[in-house]
């Protein structure tokens, strides 16, 4: 008898699972694709091919599955598919699930832990010629860019011995990619770089104030910022059959700061009030200082509290916040000012200007009536020079994920370009591909493809330029 799946806030309406993979060559089309669009656009996200094993879930945990949508002559093809590692293989051979990330001392037995390589379903990128599924507590997956077929796990010839962050920071003018992970019950972190061509040249280790879940990080042309928060990682918790991940109200936030050409001996701790970051924006340094462009939280959501509690609802909501360290000054605090009172996550820039000073900001933001739990009804542009937002907001029942942005050209001025972003129709529960003029989205999306099928709310996706 096959189990369905249970009724739960991460499994219910555009969180469901697909279940299937397909291709779609020319979708249909309202408006016109630019022609200067000619590339790949990946979006990762998380699709459970079984019912969760006891009946629990948590939306990290799904298996990885891989959107791509192929631009060229102004048509667009689509197909997808599931990341297929360890797990994948071993549930699909056993026709159910056999772990769960809410339980993991419980595996079924049928479970073998030999060569587990996670769930590869957070962010998606290309660097050193590689299309790379990245889930933070495994090492990346690669994938082939054009049929989307599983390759396995990438170890950089064997010299990465630890997990990878899902969120790499690529420097667009020397071409390095900056990378860190973080141990799981230990506050042991590494810190690595892996040149232009995708070869690793440097490997670290060091020590966090405590365990903690660090799914990103920042890094300017000068320096690079660990932030510790206090979503705590406790094996004994675990073991006792409590959250292994959990929010902890009373510990401090610590902010390390490194400079890039020192090392990890280097590093310097500023202790901080409590709060929570998933994804900054962008981060750079001015003189004695470091901006830093979050979307950040009063605490933590989708985890509980440390007593097992719920996160507080309107706590848990983020903001998009400018922080500014002062490297002399002795005050150890950091200064934090919120640029926007709407909430927000999913923050983007065109990437030509990471780690530089920047103007031009992109994110998913929640403006009026919006869907409840972790979805956005708007697109949003924030002009940091004019200090202005500009938004486009989708109908009702809509929501839209991560806006990523798309060059017009090499060199093309700083944001001219378009945004790419998945768009879900709640009333016609299907998903469509939005294009925007990137500083114009009031004006609403220039082309719009249209899927006779939806996407399930996912996370992060880039684009691959064409050759």
């Amino acid at each position: 008898m096959t189990t369905t799946y249970p009724s739960h806030p991460n499994l219910d309406g555009n969180y469901a699972p697909l279940r299937m993979e397909c291709d779609l060559n020319d979708l249909v089309v309202e408006g016109e694709v630019p022609q200067d669009l000619f590339g790949s656009y990946y979006r990762n996200g998380p699709d459970p091919q079984f019912p969760p094993k006891d009946g629990h879930y948590h939306w990290f945990g799904g298996d990885g599955m891989i959107h791509a949508f192929h631009f060229e002559n102004g048509k667009i093809s689509y197909k997808n598919r599931w990341v297929q590692t360890s797990k994948y293989k071993q549930e699909r051979k056993a026709g159910k699930s056999l772990t769960n990330l809410l339980n993991p001392m419980e595996p079924d037995p049928l479970w073998s832990p030999e060569g587990e390589n996670g769930v590869a379903n957070t962010n998606i990128i290309f660097h050193g010629d590689r299309l790379l599924a990245l889930e933070e507590g495994h090492l990346p997956f690669e994938i082939d860019p054009f049929t989307l077929e599983s390759v396995g796990p990438y170890s950089y010839e064997h010299k990465l011995l630890s997990p990878m962050t899902a969120h790499p920071k690529i420097d667009p003018l020397t071409g390095e990619m900056f990378a860190f992970s973080y141990g799981f019950g230990d506050n042991k972190l590494t810190y690595f770089v892996i040149d232009a061509a995708g070869k690793l040249t440097h490997y670290s280790e060091f020590n966090a104030p405590y365990s903690s879940m660090v799914h990103d990080f920042m890094v300017t042309s000068q320096h690079v910022i660990f932030p510790i928060f206090p979503l705590i990682i406790d094996l004994e918790q675990a073991m006792a059959g409590k959250a292994p991940i959990a929010w902890d109200k009373d510990r401090p936030s610590h902010i390390g700061v490194m400079p890039r050409d020192g090392s990890v001996e280097d590093i310097k701790w500023i202790e901080d009030d409590p709060c929570f970051v998933f994804h900054p924006m962008n981060a750079y340094t001015e003189g004695d200082k470091i901006i830093a462009d979050t979307m950040q939280f009063e605490e933590a959501p989708l985890f509980p509290h440390v007593d097992g509690s719920n996160p507080d609802p309107k706590k848990a909501e983020a903001r998009l916040t400018r922080w500014e360290i002062d490297l002399s000054s002795n005050s150890g605090k950091i200064n934090k000012n919120c640029l926007d009172g709407d909430i927000g996550e999913f923050p983007r820039l065109d990437e030509r200007f990471s780690m530089l000073n920047y103007r031009h900001g992109f994110y998913a933001a929640s403006i009026g009536d919006h869907p409840p739990g972790i979805s956005f009804n708007s697109v949003a542009h924030h002009d940091h020079q004019t200090r202005k937002k500009e938004f486009y907001v989708l109908g009702k029942e809509d929501a839209i994920g991560e806006p990523v942005f798309v060059p017009s050209s090499n060199e093309a001025e700083e944001g001219d370009g378009y945004l790419i972003a998945l768009a879900y129709r709640g009333i016609e529960n299907r998903s469509d591909l939005l294009i925007f003029n990137a500083v114009d989205v009031a004006s609403g999306p220039i082309a719009t493809a249209q899927l006779p099928h939806r996407i399930p709310y996912g996370f992060h996706g880039n684009w691959r330029q064409g050759e």
